[in-house]
């Protein structure tokens, strides 16, 4: 089966579920559904970043700091986060990603929209990213990835994934709130 047709749940703006649809036909018509996004760490606490394939659905060939994915029908965010991580990174046995903040991403022509729930996790194995999501990967410190950020903000850098940029905003804006 392909990702296309996998079966994912439909939710509303209160993030309850409505109904059920394949993804291909969700992000097709655009319809409203629920991601997971996880920052996973190393042991000296650096941050897995990450160029997608390009042969991704939605932004294809974007960096990313965020592991994650669309979370199946019937599945809780919790379970999709560690399902989604050690797929992506490619290990098995992680701890539970631990659940930061909810948020609504919608993009700003309003033709995609997800509930999104954001995890942190610690990732100490030896990862080996899933070669059908991740073309390249690195573990960045959180100054390197905010500099390389900086960088690309004007027109000539990396293309960022948006949802991801949205996601590490807000957690950057909590983790300042908490201090």
């Amino acid at each position: 089966m392909s990702s296309s047709d996998e079966i994912i749940d439909i939710v509303d703006e209160h993030d309850h579920v409505v109904r059920q649809a394949s993804r291909g036909e969700a992000y097709a018509k655009g319809l409203r559904h629920r991601c997971v996004f996880i920052l996973a760490r190393d042991a000296e606490n650096r941050i897995f970043v990450h160029r997608r394939t390009a042969a991704k659905t939605v932004f294809p060939s974007r960096y990313d700091m965020f592991v994650g994915g669309v979370v199946g029908a019937g599945e809780s965010y919790d379970e999709a986060a560690l399902r989604e991580a050690e797929e992506e990174l490619g290990v098995s046995g992680l701890p539970r990603p631990v659940p930061v903040f909810t948020f609504l991403y919608e993009t700003g022509d309003g033709g995609l929209s997800w509930w999104s729930r954001v995890y942190e996790v610690r990732c100490v194995l030896p990862v080996s990213p899933q070669v059908e999501e991740i073309e390249w990967h690195a573990f960045l410190t959180d100054a390197e990835l905010d500099r390389r950020l900086a960088e690309d903000a004007g027109d000539g850098g990396r293309p960022w994934t948006p949802d991801g940029l949205a996601a590490y905003e807000r957690l950057k804006a909590a983790r300042a709130s908490d201090a």
